[in-house]
């Protein structure tokens, strides 16, 4: 084996290239949205930043993956913006929402689609059959209207182009409509402004008459502070939920007109519903639920027996599991570990053995993989956990004494969550040279209600604070150079980094994606879906208004001394180019290093693959010549303004 050269931390060649990172057609980077299981097929939605679009795919035993939808389609709701719940799949037959005009569309045979609903300025999400009334039930957006759109539960039908019908409206969001076994009872989930789905939904089973309207409905659990997640009916008309109502995202039933405890544990069954279609648990049989359950911070698989009250972890090489689907005798999902990233696998539900549909690729050498350490640290107090990434690469060795500069990665949200799955985009800092630590910080998921409520009136504070304090504890210990620290961020995790950067001295350069320089702005600016997020997490607007400009970075320019990056899709709904450009325009003004770059059809996240490899060698760049460290790529220079 050759000796590993000695070279600078940030300066080893990598085996990770953009290619890997962004967009490749191979097994290594596909991303996955909505599975559905319909029969012994398995659908997914595969999103294919190389094509820049989201493809409809069904996997059989006997012919393996297809594509389904044609070129020039691509499987997209908007509906909240997120989207989501994209497709559904019912004997075979397909229907879909199209991304360009957000039409539903069911396919034919010969592989054509064909339209649902007419063209206009509604949107779709989250469809499900209704095989009794040939009609499709889904949660539909209206654009049409002055101001915000209005949000509804509403019918299509599912065999040709006709009008959409409002079935259950009055409230500002639904979601996961869900009709029972026997086709006479629909459950659904709804809530009201202030909250957003993970702070309080409400879970209504209404019954449905011989016209196909609601008779009568009944709102069975959930409230103002109590979140509902994913409602399901067993095979034997048994509606099961889950609720935070113990402080923690636990499976309940409604039986016998009351709600009955299925798992009780210090364990999350749930995950915030940033977007529809989402799943973590299925049934296997009336009385056994396959589910994702998290522990820490980490999700595993498990069989609940529903009768004692018992889980089964089923022994898996995954920590991060979700988008579990359940069919006759094996259950499919996505899964992750350290040293492999995300699949869609096939678990045999008898043998326990499975098999991997699509992804699931190991890094190219091994020796260039860097594990996760979990980390707590503790400042004043409060208890923050991260994944640590020490540098690695086999090829490569640093010189004595020399520490690596650390990249902090600021999860958005803010209520997400880091991951242990093996990231590509990770793994392309650390096999360079530059150490990585992704922070949970509070109010991340995964660690049950209350870690996620010390986030409640603190955006900007408590975030910022365990983003700093990690790297602060990095570097005390001697694991990283503490001159050379960073942070990056996108979207909500672009605040948290821009706020670091302002309201504390520990970092000396930010990339931020899209992310937000003015808390009021976004109040006042953004789309219906978080338009009032920002009340919980910083307070009621706009009588807090003091305290929106206080944790807005925009207006204590004067605090900034460090180069920034900026990078910003110009269709951004959720948080506009202007947050970016008044930012990037008052940084010029104080002669602060700057880079501004923009990417003319990408909204809120990049999805084409040239984007992305723009954007991230762009960053390196620019840690390169503020760190000084030379590239042992060749890379596209950046213009750097007043460096």
């Amino acid at each position: 084996m050759k000796k590993p050269e000695t070279t600078r931390y940030g300066s080893w060649a990598s085996p990770i290239s953009l290619d890997l990172v962004a967009a490749r057609p191979v097994d290594l980077r596909y991303s996955f949205g909505q599975t559905v299981i319909d029969g012994e097929s398995v659908y997914w939605v595969e999103g294919r930043a190389w094509e820049g679009r989201s493809v409809l795919v069904r996997w059989q035993r006997s012919a393996g993956a297809t594509d389904l939808t044609p070129p020039g389609w691509s499987v997209r709701s908007l509906v909240h913006e997120y989207g989501g719940g994209d497709f559904t799949v019912a004997g075979g037959v397909s229907v879909f929402c199209n991304e360009s005009d957000q039409r539903l569309y069911r396919l034919g045979g010969d592989g054509t689609p064909l339209p649902l609903t007419f063209a206009g300025k509604w949107r779709y999400a989250d469809p499900i059959v209704d095989r009794q009334r040939r009609r499709l039930i889904c949660v539909g957006e209206d654009h049409s209207l002055s101001g915000d759109p209005e949000n509804a539960i509403v019918t299509v039908s599912s065999e040709r182009e006709a009008a959409v019908m409002p079935l259950i409206r009055g409230d500002d969001f639904y979601s996961t409509p869900r009709l029972s076994p026997d086709g006479r009872f629909l459950a659904w989930l709804s809530w009201n402004h202030p909250n957003m789905p993970w702070d309080g939904t409400e879970l209504w089973v209404g019954r449905l008459g011989e016209d196909g309207n609601i008779d009568e409905q009944r709102c069975i659990a959930g409230g103002e502070r109590e979140s509902v997640f994913q409602p399901e009916w067993s095979p034997d008309g048994v509606l099961y939920y889950v609720s935070d109502r113990s402080g923690w995202w636990n499976l309940y039933r409604w039986r016998g007109d009351r709600a009955e405890p299925v798992l009780p544990m210090q364990a999350e069954f749930g995950v915030p519903q940033w977007s529809f279609g989402m799943s973590t648990y299925g049934f296997a049989s009336p009385g056994a639920v396959v589910c994702a359950y998290a522990e820490s911070g980490t999700w595993r698989l498990g069989i609940a027996d529903v009768e004692t009250n018992r889980l089964e972890p089923i022994e898996l090489p995954f920590t991060d599991v979700s988008a579990v689907r359940v069919g006759r005798g094996f259950a499919c999902f996505r899964a992750g570990s350290p040293s492999h990233s995300t699949a869609l696998i096939r678990l045999d539900l008898q043998t326990r053995a499975f098999e991997v549909l699509r992804g699931g690729g190991e890094g190219p050498d091994e020796r260039a993989v860097s594990y996760p350490e979990s980390i707590a640290f503790e400042r004043r107090g409060a208890l923050a956990r991260a994944f640590y990434y020490a540098p690695r690469n086999g090829s490569y060795r640093a010189p004595a004494k020399e520490k690596p500069p650390l990249l902090v990665v600021c999860h958005g949200g803010p209520t997400g969550a880091a991951s242990s799955s093996f990231d590509f985009k990770i793994q392309y800092w650390t096999s360079r040279g530059v150490a990585v630590v992704d922070v949970d910080y509070r109010g991340s998921t995964g660690y049950g209600r209350a870690y996620r409520e010390q986030l409640n009136g603190q955006w900007g504070v408590a975030d910022v604070a365990d983003c700093a304090n990690a790297a602060a504890f990095l570097a005390e210990r001697g694991s990283v150079d503490a001159a050379r620290l960073a942070i990056r961020g996108s979207s909500a995790g672009g605040y948290t980094a821009l706020c670091a950067l302002t309201f504390h001295d520990v970092f000396r350069a930010a990339a931020v994606y899209y992310g937000i320089s003015d808390v009021e702005a976004l109040a006042k600016e953004t789309h219906k879906f978080e338009s009032r997020y920002t009340d919980r997490l910083i307070g009621p607007y706009p009588q807090a208004v003091g305290v929106y400009r206080q944790r807005s970075p925009i207006h204590f320019l004067e605090r900034l001394s460090c180069p920034l990056i900026f990078f910003q899709g110009l269709d951004d709904k959720v948080v506009p180019p202007a947050q970016a450009e008044r930012m990037v325009t008052a940084l010029r003004a104080k002669k602060l290093p700057v880079a501004y770059l923009t990417f003319p059809g990408e909204g809120h996240g990049f999805r084409r693959a040239d984007n992305v490899k723009r954007a991230l060698e762009a960053e390196i760049y620019f840690y390169g010549r503020v760190f000084g460290f030379d590239l042992a790529d060749a890379v596209e220079p950046v213009r750097i303004e007043n460096l």
